[in-house]
């Protein structure tokens, strides 16, 4: 691990800060780093409130989109909402659906499927549109790179209306509306959207032409902070108010579909890690094993008898998952074994037999062991279909781009991507992708890093503070959860390795006559190091630990040296 500290902010606006908020300055600093720099942010951050929301009409087409609906509605036009079969993709449709069968019951929904339309908007589910005289598709977390199909579909006299996140290509489709914040001519403040979250912003738009309060759209939230947790989109601006408030729904009155999935859990408030780990790959695994519209049914069910018979169903989707992401994982590790060169930049494996429903499960498990841009390949139909993912700092869609001419087609986003090529372009792709991540990757970021927030003292981490530091949560990109420093640490002599295979190292630290209990997933085999009063350093998050109905503050250890 590279221990890499950020850089100190400036003394005077911490100093500043501190004095006007009250706080010491290690939360100043933090607050800092995170770019609040006076009172009024800091109330912003602390306090993310409903009204910070933009006004949704400042996105490039709009109006496009709230007018061809109400035509729709206003002609009993049957409509259909489309979506992705991931957790964003799904998220998007149950929120579309469930708010237009307010106004209209001509609304289906449509999830492609994995196996045989494969990602984004399909032929085959324009021809069901054409079949049940659907005029209008609505598509969420996909489409803006669909120009062929939005034309098919234009010559059936279907109209298309995409919301979407993922990067344009050099084309807009030719559709009623393309709602989309990454697109170069859109004005839209706040650029980081997820699928779900541009699906808001549209039925935020209609609501508002409806003389509807933000307040009658709360029910939806719960949706869009699962969608911006489990699509990796910065927690910030916009995000952070939509999941700040969405987690509260979760907590105080999810809907019925999350009733069910969390029948079974023992957690008094859920966090957004809890959603990402807990929700997400149960909605996840529907459309990895089975089908997505078994997920959207789930969110949209009304009845708990019913949603608890669909959640089983989803459990064992998701027990079949984990099956199925252990046993490739293995597979694939001892090919990297078998073929591994003596300098690689990146980690590129195939085999015609792996599940396409998890394979980008494995590629980020692949990625956490050898740290290197990482593809999976597995068969799909006539050609081969990968999940990529990144390391951090390094763009693998841009990596994919330079490789384009041995793709058929690709997607996605910095950190993870997925594209499909002929079987006979792989090994000259294989190279292809070798060289240019070589030629163009920062060989330090082959190394994981810790980004260290500020050092610590043990005397300074006090109720109050970890207080304080829980309401800087939701935590996610652009709000990571802050991780402290201490130095010349000594273990109490009771550290001990833990769990299966002696794999979590479990101690308490101390220095200067301060005790805190500490726990490190993971860093058993750093046991050693810690032994005979060794002093070493520790990066660390704080939590809470509870024991016998006693709750402490413990250390998270990330990394020892």
């Amino acid at each position: 691990m590279r221990w890499t500290l950020k850089p100190v902010p400036d003394f005077s606006t911490v100093q500043t800060l501190s004095e006007q908020l009250n706080v010491d300055e290690i939360i100043a600093s933090l607050l800092v780093q995170r770019g609040i720099t006076s009172f009024e942010e800091a109330k912003k951050f602390f306090r993310p409130s409903i009204d910070d929301l933009h006004d949704p009409f400042l996105m490039k087409d709009m109006e496009l989109a709230v007018e061809r609906i109400n035509t729709a509605l206003q002609n009993g036009e049957n409509v259909l909402v489309y979506g992705d079969y991931d957790v964003d993709g799904t998220t998007s449709v149950a929120l579309m659906s469930s708010y237009l069968k307010t106004l209209s019951s001509q609304i289906a929904t449509y999830i492609p499927d994995r196996y045989n339309e494969g990602y984004g908007v399909s032929y085959k589910g324009i021809d069901y549109a054409h079949d049940n005289d659907i005029s209008l598709i609505i598509a969420l977390d996909c489409g803006v790179k669909a120009i062929e199909k939005v034309a098919y579909a234009k010559d059936k006299g279907i109209d298309f209306i995409i919301c979407d996140h993922h990067r344009p290509g050099d084309q807009i489709p030719d559709a009623v509306a393309v709602l989309d914040p990454k697109r170069e001519d859109c004005a839209y403040p706040y650029k980081e959207l997820c699928g779900c979250g541009v699906g808001f912003k549209l039925i935020q738009a209609l609501a508002l032409v409806r003389n509807q309060s933000i307040e009658e759209l709360f029910p939806y939230l719960d949706l869009v902070a699962t969608a911006i947790g489990a699509d990796i989109v910065p927690i910030t601006g916009e995000n952070r108010v939509l999941a700040y408030y969405g987690l509260k729904v979760i907590n105080a009155n999810p809907r019925v579909g999350f009733r069910a999935m969390l029948s079974q859990v023992k957690k008094a408030t859920l966090t957004i890690t809890d959603v990402v780990f807990i929700i997400a790959p149960r909605i996840n695994a529907a459309g990895r094993m089975k089908h997505g519209l078994h997920a959207v049914n789930l969110l949209v069910e009304e009845n708990l008898e019913t949603a608890l018979q669909f959640a089983s169903e989803i459990e064992v989707y998701n027990s079949d998952r984990k099956d199925a992401d252990k046993s490739i994982t293995e597979e694939a590790l001892q090919q990297i074994k078998k073929n591994e060169e003596e300098e690689q930049f990146t980690t590129v494996v195939y085999d015609e037999n792996w599940h396409k429903g998890v394979i980008g499960i494995v590629a980020s498990r692949l990625t956490e062991t050898y740290y290197r841009p990482t593809l999976v390949f597995t068969k799909s139909g006539e050609k081969l279909a990968a999940s990529a993912r990144s390391v951090k700092g390094f763009d693998v869609y841009n990596a994919l781009d330079a490789c384009s001419d041995h793709i058929e087609q690709f997607g996605g986003h910095k950190y993870a991507a997925g594209l499909t090529l002929l079987e006979e372009q792989y090994e000259t792709f294989k190279q292809k992708f070798e060289e240019v991540v070589a030629g163009t990757i920062d060989k330090k970021l082959l190394t994981p890093e810790i980004t260290i927030d500020v050092p610590i003292e043990l005397e300074e981490i006090t109720p109050k503070f970890y207080r304080i530091l829980k309401q800087f949560a939701p935590f996610g990109p652009g709000n990571m959860t802050p991780v402290f420093m201490t130095e010349g640490l000594a273990d109490t002599g009771y550290g001990k390795c833990v769990g299966a295979d002696d794999k979590h190292l479990k101690c308490a630290v101390q220095k200067n006559g301060i005790t805190v209990g500490a726990i490190g997933f993971g860093l058993g085999a750093k046991q050693v190091m810690i032994s005979n009063q060794n002093r070493f350093k520790a990066a660390f998050t704080i939590d809470e630990n509870e024991w016998n109905g006693t709750v402490s503050l413990q250390l998270k250890l990330k990394d020892i040296n």
